[in-house]
């Protein structure tokens, strides 16, 4: 009673409910700001809605004329988005960006408990709501603005190429395919997919509205709908309840609303209410999220305290070991009864497909996504879809695995490692069963073994071992051989030379490495290995036969190719050993120092190309020759462009004419400018760069 007394009650009020609108009202929650005001306060307003989807888009026009407006950004956005013409399609009319888009969400799914109250004249009238709508800023102005770049740099470049393209035939490869009939649960799962979702949501159009002011006698005819029409006692039984009732109705039972509560969070992870499920669920929700993860990693996401070994335990469940690294399993991405959003294959075949590329990065750092395709005979989408799981792409490379090889924990944990490895032996046999991998790898390791004479990388102490157990193998003929060639073992005392073979009797050193072997080494032997400079020429100071030989290389080759990095200069020098027959003189041995001396004494130069500290270039891909003199018409253009790579690592094409222009003037002509960039650069996005110094 004391407490009643100290707060009275000063007035009871009629509560009526009003039913007017109880379909068809909304609340909207949207930003007011002062740069969205007009010069009355009131916000310039335009909206439209998607009636099915229950979808709202507002403009609210942003206030040009404010101190804290900057005009020249304005007029860069809606140059960006809408370019230099003005038609219905443009976003800003007034080339200036002029408003903001808000577009809406649904902020609360179940709006059966809130309603909108009018008070009047000591009454309450009280209006369900039909939705309230979140109006977020909406950035499609962006996505247009980028589109629109990228057409314009596509312009560009196909204007750039047109005369490069002049008087060659446009022959393109051509694939035909020819569509399977649609089963009936095709097109079910074809109907529920996400793609199939977002194309019938666009497909509904746009209704435009009209906006009424607060003060507007329309707003305020429509504002009377908010009262209750009828105001007896027949048209409000539903507020004549009891006390019991209609607190029951204020506060519902909680069981209600932990009914409603999603079990785990969906789209966005909150670890507060990740760290309340079981362990289990934690580490599969992680996981599925993720996708890749090292241990260490997943530990430091675990709450305090939490046992390693039961983390390993449940991890297993979820995920497979590749590279010491967990990925998910195949079944958690793609759960049964689900389907492809691009080509509408069943969850098996994508588990297939999955499992086939992970299987493939344990067994290499690299996967190339055709053979991917290939062998699984799924969509490129698809296959795109399994690699951005797991690997990153690499330009003239393919995919690797986005993590690197965790030995740490491989070696702290040998029993999972092995349990892991009995897995995927498993699983490679029914890969196999299914796309005929023992074929598919002999046909690899074929390939393998026919590229080896030309890509493997071997080392001098390799090379050393070999030439000199083929030379214990032969021994009485190279007896033989050195008793013919006692006067050349005169002249070249620290070399011993046996046939084909050069065995180095003296240490070996960085600078002079031995790179002699039997034949049929010979071919397949890699630049890089070094031997005795000294060795390279005769007695009378001349050239020799392999200096001639190396130099013609040289020279031929930069005269196709004009710009060339240390790294593509000894895998094409590499190529043409391949390609020579067995004993020939270059496979004597050939040093890095002797084919960079011999390159810039071709008329060839060395180009300092300022590659950026964040450069993941090897020292070989960092050091760029290029032919100085060739001897045609073109060599000062040319000059001229090297000159300008020597400042900076990359340049747009409109830079480079400008700097070419002010050098040559009105002499040099776009078809001119076109031969000297298709000589000496390459185009990359909408940038160019040097060839060979491409960065990914």
């Amino acid at each position: 009673m004391e407490s009643e007394d100290d707060d009275p009650i000063i007035q009871e009020l009629d509560v009526y409910l009003a039913k007017s609108l109880a379909e068809k009202l909304y609340l909207f929650q949207y930003p007011i700001r002062p740069s969205l005001m007009n010069y009355d306060g009131v916000p310039h307003l335009s909206a439209r809605i998607k009636p099915k989807q229950q979808k709202v888009e507002l403009d609210l026009a942003i206030n040009t004329m404010s101190p804290n407006y900057c005009r020249s950004k304005g007029e860069q956005i809606a140059l960006n988005v809408d370019g230099t013409c003005n038609d219905e399609t443009s976003t800003y009319s007034s080339k200036l960006m002029d408003k903001q888009t808000f577009s809406s969400i649904q902020a609360a799914g179940n709006t059966s408990r809130y309603a909108v109250g009018y008070y009047r004249k000591g009454e309450i009238h009280v209006t369900p709501l039909h939705g309230i709508l979140q109006l977020r800023p909406s950035f499609t102005y962006l996505d247009k603005a980028d589109s629109k770049h990228r057409e314009r740099e596509a312009a560009n470049d196909a204007a750039g190429d047109s005369s490069q393209d002049e008087g060659e035939d446009d022959v393109k490869q051509v694939t035909v395919r020819f569509s399977r009939p649609e089963t009936e649960q095709a097109k079910q799962r074809r109907a529920q997919s996400y793609e199939f979702l977002q194309k019938k949501q666009a497909e509904e159009s746009w209704v435009h509205l009209h906006y009424c002011g607060i003060k507007d006698s329309r707003s305020e005819h429509e504002k009377q709908y908010l009262l209750c029409q009828n105001q007896t006692m027949s048209e409000n039984q539903e507020l004549m309840k009891s006390s019991s009732e209609y607190l029951q109705m204020l506060m519902p039972p909680s069981v209600q609303e932990e009914a409603e509560k999603p079990v785990a969070p969906s789209n966005v992870l909150s670890m507060a209410q990740l760290r309340t499920l079981p362990l289990a669920d934690q580490i599969k929700i992680l996981m599925k999220n993720v996708k890749v993860i090292p241990f260490a990693n997943l530990m430091g996401l675990m709450a305090a305290g939490t046992e390693s070994i039961a983390v390993l335990r449940c991890i297993q469940q979820v995920a497979m070991l590749v590279q010491g690294n967990w990925v998910v399993k195949s079944d958690v991405v793609y759960p049964k009864e689900s389907s492809s959003p691009h080509s509408g294959v069943s969850s098996e075949v994508l588990c297939r497909g999955r499992d086939f590329v992970m299987w493939k990065f344990t067994q290499d750092r690299w996967v190339v996504r055709k053979e991917v395709a290939t062998v699984t005979k799924l969509c490129q989408e698809d296959v795109k879809d399994f690699l951005d799981h797991m690997a990153i792409p690499r330009i003239n490379k393919g995919w690797e695995f986005m993590l690197p090889f965790d030995e740490d924990f491989m070696k702290k944990h040998p029993d999972v490692v092995q349990r892991q490895s009995m897995l995927w032996k498993g699983i490679q046999s029914k890969l196999d069963k299914v796309f005929s991998l023992s074929t598919e790898d002999a046909m690899s390791k074929k390939m393998e073994t026919s590229s080896e004479a030309s890509s493997t990388v071997i080392t001098g102490d390799q090379v050393l071992n070999l030439a000199r157990a083929k030379a214990k193998e032969n021994k009485a003929r190279l007896e033989k051989d050195l008793q013919k060639k006692k006067e050349l073992t005169k002249l070249t005392s620290s070399v011993t030379v046996v046939a084909d073979v050069h065995i180095k009797e003296e240490p070996m050193s960085d600078e002079s490495m031995d790179t002699s072997t039997y034949e049929s080494f010979n071919n397949g032997m890699v630049n890089g290995v070094h031997t005795d400079e000294n060795s390279k020429e005769s007695v009378n100071g001349e050239k020799d036969p392999v200096t001639k030989e190396l130099v013609a290389f040289v020279e031929s080759t930069f005269r196709r190719q004009y710009v060339l990095t240390m790294n593509e200069l000894k895998r094409l020098f590499n190529l043409h050993l391949a390609s020579l027959p067995p004993g020939h003189i270059l496979f004597s041995g050939i040093s890095d120092k002797m084919l960079q001396e011999t390159v810039l004494n071709s008329g060839c130069k060395q180009i300092m190309v300022p590659f950026p500290p964040q450069s993941t270039a090897t020292p070989e891909e960092q050091k760029v020759f290029a032919l100085w003199t060739s001897g045609d018409t073109y060599d000062k253009e040319r000059q001229t462009l090297l000159e300008l790579f020597s400042k900076v690592h990359r340049m747009r094409r409109n830079a480079i004419q400008t700097r070419m222009s002010q050098e040559f003037g009105e002499s040099l002509s776009k078809p001119q400018l076109d031969k000297v960039l298709k000589d000496c650069c390459v185009c990359y996005g909408s940038m160019w760069y040097l060839k060979g110094t491409v960065q990914s």
